[in-house]
Order: C-alpha cells, then structure tokens, then sequence
C-alpha cells in the first residue's frame, strides 16, 4: 500500500533499516536541477531507493485553523501544552488506551462525566469531576479520587474500566517539548498550544521532519534529502532482498580499498576519456560494459623518457622499475649557456665542447669561441663585463692535452684559462662523456635530464619499443600509484593502470575469477606505456612547478653625443628607400608605334632574377627582406626602386618589338 513519504517514515523504526521503497508517484523541483544543497529533491516514478538512516532534523508545525506551516529546530527550548479533545470517550477504558503518552507519565488524569453514572457504592450524578490516580488493568479497574463540592471531602471509589458515560478530558499541566512531541506517535495526533501566550496561541499539529540517507542503483555517493517530499512511496523489501545496489567506484577508490579485495572481477561503468594522456593497445578496449580483472594495487616508480629526433615525431614513454633492459649514456647537447647552467646544476663537474664558432663581442662581453673547444663548468657567478653587471657561467678552458694533465696545472695557471659565460649567451655545446658502461634504469633516473640509447631489450617484452630511437631523453621519475589489470580473455597479461592519470569508474562484480582456486597464473606486466605530449606537459608542471625563466640580457646605453646622432640619422634617411631619389625617366614611346595586347607575359620577365636588398635597419623588421635562395652571395646588393625601372625598361623594349 503507497503511503506518503511524510508519513512511512514516521511511522518508520529506526531497528528495522535498511529498507527497500519504489517511488509511486515522483517529485520534481522546477527546472533542471537535481540537487539543492547537497539535498536530492528530484525523484521519478518507479526509482527504487533503499533507505540505510533516518536521522530528525526538525519539527514541522500545522496551523489547524489555516494550513499554515513553518518549522522549528529539534532543540527549541519552548514548551507545549496539550489541548483536550472535543470529543468524549464512551468508557474509562477507551479514555486510558488512548493517553498520548505512557499511563503512568500521564497520571493523574482528571475528567468530567457529563452523564449520570450508577457504582456499587455510590452515584455519580451529571457533571461529577473525577481524577484517575492508578489503573489494575489485571483487575480491570481503576482507582478514581471524586470531588464532590467546594470546601467537602473527597471520596476515593474503585470505578471498573468498562463503565460506560461521556468523559471530557480537562486540560493537563503537563509541558512537552517539540522533540519530545516528534518523537510520540500518541503526542502527534494531539493538538497543542504554545504555554507561553506571548510566543503564539495558535492551535498546531506537530510532525517530525526527518533527514533521510539512501543509495540508489549507479549511483555513487549517498543521498540525502528531507521527509518532506511530496511524493508515495511502497515498501518493497520482502520482495527485493536479493537485489544488490550497484556502486561505482573510481580507481583512485579502488586503489583505496584493503588488499584483501583483490584479486576481483570488474566491470566498467564510464570508460575514459577519448583524449587520453596515454597511447597503448589496451586502452581502447577499456569500453563501457567491459569486465576485467583487478590483480593488485601498488605504488610503482615510473621513469618519463622522450625520443630526441629532429625529422620524426616525438615519442614519449612512461617506464616502470621493472623494465630489464640496459642503457648507455649519451652526450647531451645544449644550444644556449643557459641550458649549459641548468644541465651542470645537476651534474658537477660537466665537461663540453664548442660545436660552433662563437666570435666575440666586447661591448656584450661575449668570450670568443672555436668549434671543439673543450671548457669544464665551474659554477655561476654575478660578474662585471664590459657589457654590465651580468650572472654568468664560469668555465675552464681545457687544453689540447688530457683532462688529467689540466687538473695538475698549478692554480695560476687555471686562473688565466678562466671563460665568463653570461647566461643570455648563445652557443652550442655538445657534452664530453667518456662512460661505456651499461646501466640500469634504476640508476639513470636520479639526476634529469639524461640522454641514453636502450642497448639491451627487456626480454619481458614481445617487442621492446625503446631500442628503436638512437636517442633517448630521460626528463624525471616519479611515484604513480597504479593498479594491475588483465582483461578476461588474457589474465595473464597485465598492465599497470595509474588511478590518478586516467578518469574511470568501475564496479566489483559477484563473478567468480577465471582459474581455480589458489591456482593464480604467472602473471607479466608491460614495463613501457606511450603517453602523449600532454601526459609531458602535465608531468614537467608538476615536477617544476614554479621554474624561472632564462635571464634578459642587460640594457644598452643608447646615449651618444648629439653631433654623432645628427650624422647617424642622415645616414639612416639615406638608407631609406623614399629618401633616394628617383630614376632617370624613361624615353618616350613614338606615336608610330601601335599597342596590341599581349597574349601572354614574355618570357624574359619570369626569368629575372633579382638580387639581394639591402635590409633597411631604420626601419625594423617589417621592412627586412631576405632571400632565402641566394644566401652566400651578399655583394651585389641594388636598391628596390633600381630593380624596378630595370624591369619596366625590359618590359617596354618588348612591347616596342611587338
């Protein structure tokens, strides 16, 4: 049988959850929203709910005159009096079952008879006022105390239960609070007035307000919303006790679990996202419906590698610890001072090489430089140049001779090999390294960034996919917390799932696993994952979070004495090109000659080929041309304006032939 929400769970007991409801008629809140702080306030027809906890929140007061609601807090320190019914009961017995509290709480009682009642001893006439001190319901009687007159003497009787008569009730003195009134179902169905005339004298009908916690199927947190709801609702418990609620889990939930939970069948309720950060033949499969199987959870140590190629794509790969091949080191390159600094920050004692040369600048205080010149980095210190106050690397320039051979030269003589390298210096460097030994990745991962070249394949693999590149970047380890997973069809091939990577939600299934039982197969796990370039960014942001850009070279001094200035900028409106004048005009045309239109351009005029200009640096870079196919002839230089009266001059010889 439906019944108002309002009203099953008043008439709820606490003892009896959990129970099972399907909504009979639904509730909707105007508009699209389903949730009102943190309160669930739409439910359609025919949803299923299971109620785990009611808990009361307030007391809902009914103005019986008017319908009027409003509610007070459960702690509302105000006291109620009851009001007597209208009503007379038509035995004393119906009177005491039907007390809105406990017998003995309610004791003693006082009423009217407003009819003539004949006892053994004695006869109540009309309008005899008694008062109820004690009930034997075993004996059916009750002892009754009769106010027979002002200033006479009472009278004590024993009136049996079943007399018959009209009994009012008189008015009680005792108080009752709002949670105590919630609380009694004999108490809600009395009216009420406020003991204090100066809060309200309205008659009220009080009822509980309860705050309801449920879960419903595919739903993952737990719902709460208030008794209120005007919707019906049924109890179906006895016929779904069977019925299991499903509750999604994300993997950072699942990764949360005991480890007494795994190994576990799982289904996928909402497969990840199609722009993933990972690049592997697994995740597509990872489909919406889709069981798998849950091995384990651990913390694996992940080394992040990129490939270092200049015409393909780069590649990049997340490698766990247990990958079982080798590497050698790789000399880095570095085409600034800059990455030079940054790079011997985390290897002490770097050794490069000039890979171009470098001419000197004074006024920068850039050091010349010649291709294979070898220099040690010493550190960075804030120096005075020529061209201000600058940091800069400090190098020592490494001689023809050994290595060993420069460590024993007395200090003088380092001390005049000192380079001063300012940090906004351009240059191209390529790392001295001298180590053949094969490594580890455990052993490479401590001191980023690192070029290696996978020399050894892990056997794990069917096809190990880093010793393709001839160069390989390691950019930083981490800590990924991660789950081991298998399909169903291929248990025994897992792959490591990092729950803070990848957006997933999955259920534990009642599905048995796919071996006997303590027969779990060995198992091998895929070392290299491809990730995308956003797996990169994500991972370089969280492991430099707040790195400084290189540094700005210092400011020139454009200051010069006004009679240079004057001659600078005659010489820079000469350079321009309105500022030239223009070329001798061209010869006239006879009035013999006749046009005809040409039926196409002459050859001659797609055969021009034109030279260089000069780039006009009074201008800036809007004006600087360049020719990308003749860039090691710069002598023959013509201005625009030249190049143009050429070409009209061939033109109008063409047209004169015609």
């Amino acid at each position: 049988m439906a019944l108002p929400l309002q009203q099953y769970i008043a008439s709820l007991d606490s003892a009896c959850l959990p129970r099972i409801l399907q909504v009979c008629s639904g509730v909707y809140f105007q508009g699209s929203v389903y949730e009102i702080s943190g309160n669930e306030v739409c439910f359609s027809t025919g949803d299923i709910i299971k109620v785990t906890d009611i808990q009361l929140s307030s007391v809902c007061c009914e103005d019986v005159s008017n319908n009027e609601t409003f509610e007070l807090p459960v702690d509302h320190e105000g006291l109620l009096k009851v009001i007597p019914e209208e009503m007379p009961y038509s035995t004393i017995e119906e009177l005491v079952k039907l007390r809105p509290v406990s017998l003995e709480r309610s004791l003693p009682v006082t009423f009217t008879s407003s009819t003539k009642v004949e006892l053994a001893d004695v006869t109540l006439g009309t309008g005899s006022v008694l008062t109820l001190l004690a009930v034997a319901e075993k004996d059916k009687r009750c002892r009754c105390r009769i106010l027979v007159g002002p200033g006479q003497a009472s009278a004590e009787v024993d009136v049996p239960l079943g007399t018959r008569g009209q009994f009012y009730v008189h008015e009680n003195e005792e108080r009752f609070t709002p949670r105590d009134i919630a609380l009694s179902p004999g108490l809600r169905s009395q009216r009420f007035r406020f003991d204090n005339a100066a809060m309200c004298q309205r008659t009220l009908v009080l009822s509980p307000v309860y705050q309801i916690s449920a879960i419903m199927n595919m739903r993952k947190n737990v719902l709460q919303f208030p008794s209120t709801l005007a919707m019906d609702v049924v109890d179906i418990t006895d016929t779904c006790e069977d019925s299991s609620f499903v509750v999604p889990l994300s993997l950072q939930e699942v990764h949360s679990q005991p480890d007494q939970t795994f190994p576990v069948v799982v289904e996928v309720v909402e497969a990840p996202e199609t722009c993933s950060m990972f690049k592997c033949n697994w995740l597509p499969q990872l489909q919406t419906g889709i069981q798998m199987i849950f091995h384990g959870k651990t913390t694996s140590p992940m080394t992040i590698m990129s490939s270092v190629t200049k015409c393909k794509a780069q590649q990049y790969f997340m490698v766990s610890e247990q990958y079982a091949g080798r590497f050698r080191r790789r000399p880095r390159g570095f085409d600034s001072v800059y990455e030079l600094y940054a790079a011997a920050a985390q290897t002490p004692g770097l050794k490069v090489s000039a890979t171009r040369n470098c001419e000197e600048v004074e006024e920068e205080g850039f050091p010349g430089l010649s291709i294979g010149e070898r220099l040690e980095v010493i550190g960075c210190r804030n120096v005075q140049l020529l061209g201000g106050q600058v940091d800069a690397v400090v190098c020592h320039a490494l001689g023809e001779e050994d290595d060993e051979e420069d460590d024993d030269q007395d200090g003088e003589g380092k001390t005049e090999n000192v380079i001063y390298l300012p940090l906004h210096m351009q240059g191209h460097f390529v790392e001295l390294l001298s180590d053949k030994k094969k490594y580890k990745l455990n052993q490479l991962g401590k001191k980023p960034p690192l070029d290696v070249k996978a020399v050894t394949p892990d056997p794990g693999l069917e096809k190990d996919p880093l010793v393709d590149f001839s160069c390989l970047r390691i950019q930083g380890a981490t800590l990924e917390p991660t789950i081991r997973a298998s399909f169903l069809h291929t248990p025994n091939i897992c792959f490591e799932i990092p729950t803070e990577r990848l957006s997933m939600n999955v259920f534990c299934t009642q599905q048995p696993l796919p071996w006997p039982p303590n027969q779990a197969p060995k198992c091998s796990v895929e070392s290299v994952t491809e990730v995308t370039d956003k797996f990169l960014h994500q991972f370089l942001k969280e492991m430099h979070p707040a790195t400084s850009p290189p540094p700005r070279p210092p400011k020139r001094n454009l200051s010069m004495p006004r009679a240079n200035k004057t001659v600078l900028t005659k010489t820079f409106d000469d350079m321009t090109i309105r500022s030239r004048r223009s070329s001798s005009p061209l010869p006239a045309i006879p009035a013999s000659v006749r046009y005809r239109p040409l039926p196409s351009a002459p050859s001659s005029l797609a055969t021009i080929s034109l030279p260089n200009a000069v780039p006009n640096t009074y201008v800036g870079e809007r004006h600087h041309f360049q020719n990308p196919v003749c860039e090691e002839d710069s002598s023959d230089y013509e201005n625009e304006e030249d190049v143009l009266a050429m070409m009209l001059k061939k033109a109008q010889e063409n047209v004169m032939f015609y």
